[in-house]
């Protein structure tokens, strides 16, 4: 997979920050599934997934939390489905 590079205009391998999003989107429905039937994904795996592109990682990150899931923090590298407490 190429890389993007937040710290020059011009990404990595001529990648645009649109093409970095597109990315990280494509990227969500495999994590749901692999959530899903694992009960949540590790940090690492993702960035095993993204080939430790820190820019696709962050955005997967971000994509997650908007579609409704627990990203986890430094003392808990995970991400999970919330569980509702009714």
């Amino acid at each position: 997979m190429d890389s993007c590079d937040r710290r020059i205009r011009a990404y990595k391998n001529g990648k645009t920050m649109e093409e970095c999003k597109s990315i990280a989107e494509s990227l969500i429905p495999q994590f749901k599934e692999n959530i899903k039937n694992n009960q949540k994904i590790l940090w690492s795996e993702i960035m095993d997934v993204v080939d430790h592109d820190e820019l696709i990682y962050k955005l997967s990150l971000k994509y997650l939390r908007r579609d409704g899931y627990d990203i986890g923090n430094y003392k808990i590298p995970e991400v999970k489905a919330f569980i509702s407490q009714n």
